[in-house]
This record gives structure tokens, sequence and C-alpha cells, in this order.
């Protein structure tokens, strides 16, 4: 993690924004005090997830749908515990 006070973090903006976009974090501080922490943003994807990442890593057994015991059930609902 990157320590910058205020007047170092506006002197190099663009230096340190560029480390954050490599996955750095900033902690801004005033007069040595940390005030905020700048950290990169995940970026959105511009093209759909392909299907079928994870075929072939693992199987469902044959009751994966079959519905839950009841006193599971009343839990999800509300009404046991």
């Amino acid at each position: 993690m990157i320590r910058l006070n205020i007047h170092e973090a506006k002197t190099h903006l663009s230096k340190y924004l560029s480390r954050v976009e490599q996955g750095e974090k900033i902690l801004l501080c005033k007069r040595n005090i940390p005030i905020a922490e700048i950290v990169p943003i995940h970026r959105t994807r511009r093209s759909p997830r392909p299907i079928g990442l994870a075929k072939g890593e693992f199987t469902l057994s044959r009751d994966f749908f079959a519905p839950l015991p009841q006193e599971i059930q009343d839990v999800f609902e509300g009404r046991g515990g």
C-alpha cells in the first residue's frame, strides 16, 4: 500500500493513478494522518462471459434439485430455528 500526503498526491496524481490501475492501493493522509483510501475498481466486462468455463470441474449429485428437508425449509422461511 502506498502512503501519501495530499501535497504529494496532488503533485504526482497521474503517476499514482497509474499504479492504482495496476492494482495498488493508496492511503491518503493529511499531515501524516490517514483520511482516505484510494483503491482500484473492477472494470465491467465488454463481452459476455463465455458459457461452460467450469465444464468437467465438478458434478452434481442426483438429489441436488430434490426438496430440502422440512426443518431446513422452515428455517429459511422464518418458522424455525
